[in-house]
């Protein structure tokens, strides 16, 4: 899509025209199949490096757009938000030192962009999902300033509304958001594998029964907004903030555009292109177009715009891409589970193992197929974002296996076969799939390690912030050194050196662990909750989820001081103090001790857009950070 001027559907004639266009290209498409005109002897790869920009404290910077003029090279493009930026290596030949002239070329890319971020004072990190990112991060206010991603955004919103967010894993998310900017928390890195056009069927079909124990072994993203989840959060994230269904729409089973897949593949233009079409709304459009038929006619090579496009508004695990490469048009399986991070060596490792195993794809795969269940690929997906290396998975025998043992001795020697076979340097097949072997024995993704250093950093330090951003500058440093990533020891807290930010914002001193009253609840079950829990404020709230009042230990003793000898139960919303002073969570630190200061307040709620209470802070909290800072 990032390759056509796209603009959006202003009325019912615009969409009909474009679907029209939609039809033709695939009609095009069927033609080059069946008189065999797209490439079928070349095999090629390509990566896409998705990665985030920090600054200094190692929070989002969204400084893309500056950066990319400065680099004033094609290779590096912009993203949804402005804080993210992506860098495309030009498609090679499968073959000898293919994946070691991959990481060389990133490390080159990564190197300019690191020497070009830091004039800038900033950061470049590899992950999944940017442990620092907050709520508001993702706003439209980063949206990349490029009409087409705002025209995408205007196009899902308008058919979908407000987006809620529900994800659970050892925490619980929940949250909504008005746009698809929660979208651009995810990071990836795309892998590209060029496939006979002829055998693209069978092709996609094995690229999706191998997916989930791929995954399994290359999970990156269990953190998002201070929450332990999946394992590939990832995956359940695009699905929610992509999606366009209506709640009527999830009851018709109606398909989410994020997706693994329905069923096997049989006819690649009927059972996939047709059914797009056939089960998803056209969101963007295109001005230029040529009739792909004519075209043809003609002797030309159609670009296949309008599908391009459609397809670009797609997000399916494993999609199929129409390009043209030195003049020959060619079809290419585009692998968009595999997650950035955790260091340049880690994802070329992902990428070898994953192409050796589309090279290996079984000489039987169409009849072994027949007797899998899709449904049970569907799940292992699924089960593999969530719990990573702790899956079970079905393979050839209809039997579930244990993750590691799978890879370890089906995968990987099925992978090293490939590579074998499309001629692979020994050197660099032991290399790349030495380190998963090393990774799935040893049980440490970049999951893993991510999970431990929040935990091991949780019981030193109150501040969920001062933890992310020393898990950020920990896994900076060394991914830069291209350390694998189940080599890194757990981050720990003298990685963030002197804090330059960490105390910046009132979210990230404030106290999340939030005990609250509905203002109708009996005042002796606050006083019993605040003696338990030995806290001098209380926070209430409405039916709604509202804040609508706070009680102090003043109040309370007023309260005992006038109904002392009355003994009538008395409701929290006749003595709370109903005018309550709140601050956003987004506000500074400093904003926050002068509004306590002028109103002469010892606690201040601290809530969302939408009034809902999301912390508090106290004096308590600025004693804490005062003798942090003294002992600093």
């Amino acid at each position: 899509m990032g390759s056509h001027k796209v603009i959006s559907l202003q009325d019912a004639h615009e969409r009909r025209l474009f679907v029209q266009r939609i039809i033709r290209d695939i009609e095009a498409l069927e033609i080059m199949i069946q008189e065999d005109l797209l490439e079928n002897d070349a095999h090629r790869i390509g990566v896409e490096q998705e990665l985030c920009l920090v600054d200094q404290s190692y929070h989002p910077a969204p400084e893309a757009d500056k950066v990319i003029a400065r680099l004033g090279d094609d290779h590096y493009n912009d993203e949804l938000a402005k804080f993210n930026l992506e860098i495309n290596l030009d498609p090679m030949a499968l073959g000898q030192a293919s994946f070691s002239i991959m990481e060389r070329q990133l490390d080159d890319y990564l190197q300019r962009l690191s020497q070009v971020a830091e004039e800038a004072d900033l950061h470049y990190v590899l992950t999944g999902i940017l442990p620092t990112l907050r709520p508001s991060d993702l706003t439209m206010d980063n949206i990349s300033p490029r009409p087409r991603y705002r025209a995408l955004n205007d196009a899902i919103i308008g058919l979908s509304g407000t987006h809620h967010l529900r994800i659970q894993g050892t925490d619980e998310l929940v949250t909504r958001d008005d746009s698809i900017m929660y979208e651009s928390s995810t990071t990836s890195f795309q892998v590209h594998y060029q496939v006979a056009a002829n055998d693209i069927a069978s092709t996609y079909n094995w690229a999706q029964f191998i997916s989930a124990p791929v995954l399994a072994a290359c999970t990156n993203s269990p953190l998002f907004l201070g929450k332990r989840l999946w394992n590939e959060t990832r995956v359940a994230m695009f699905r929610q903030c992509s999606d366009t269904r209506s709640n009527f729409d999830g009851m018709r089973e109606k398909m989410a555009r994020v997706f693994l897949g329905e069923k096997w593949v049989e006819d690649f233009v009927t059972d996939i292109h047709m059914n797009d079409l056939a089960n998803h709304d056209v969101l963007l459009g295109i001005n230029e177009y040529q009739d792909p038929v004519d075209t043809l006619k003609s002797g030309g090579i159609p670009k296949l715009s309008a599908l391009s496009v459609f397809n670009g508004t797609l997000y399916k695990w494993n999609r199929t891409c129409y390009g043209i490469l030195e003049g020959k048009p060619n079809l290419r399986i585009e692998n968009r589970y595999l997650p950035a991070g955790p260091s340049i060596v880690d994802e070329v490792a992902n990428a070898a193992l994953w192409i050796g195993l589309m090279v290996a794809k079984p000489t039987n795969w169409d009849k072994l197929k027949e007797s899998l269940s899709f449904e049970d690929s569907k799940a292992d997906f699924m089960r593999a974002a969530r719990v990573g290396l702790d899956s079970h998975f079905r393979w050839f025998d209809g039997k579930s296996h244990a993750a590691q043992e799978l890879i370890l001795k089906e995968l990987l020697p099925m992978s090293r076969q490939g590579l074998q076979l499309a001629d692979i340097d020994t050197k660099d097949i032991n290399k790349y799939l030495g380190l998963i072997e090393e990774r799935v024995s040893a049980r440490r993704t970049g999951s893993s390690w991510l999970v431990e250093s929040y935990n091991h950093l949780k019981k030193q330090v109150n501040s969920i912030d001062s933890v992310l951003m020393t898990i950020t500058a920990a896994a900076t440093k060394r991914q830069k050194q291209n350390i694998p990533g189940h080599l890194w020891e757990p981050a720990h807290m003298d990685e963030l050196g002197n804090g330059s930010g960490r105390f910046e914002r009132i979210d990230q001193i404030m106290s999340r662990k939030l005990y609250t009253v509905n203002e109708e609840d009996a005042i002796d079950l606050a006083q019993s909750i605040m003696k338990w829990k030995n806290i001098r404020h209380l926070l209430v709230e409405n039916n709604a989820g509202e804040l609508v009042g706070l009680l102090s230990l003043g109040r309370l003793f007023q309260h005992y001081f006038e109904n002392r000898e009355n003994g009538v139960p008395v409701a929290v919303k006749d003595f709370m103090v109903k005018e309550v002073i709140t601050i956003p969570y987004y506000a500074s630190t400093v904003e926050a001790i002068r509004t306590m200061k002028k109103h002469n307040i010892g606690s201040l709620p601290v809530v969302n857009e939408w009034n809902k209470l999301v912390g508090i802070v106290t004096e308590r909290d600025f004693f804490t950070l005062a003798e942090f800072l003294l002992q600093d």
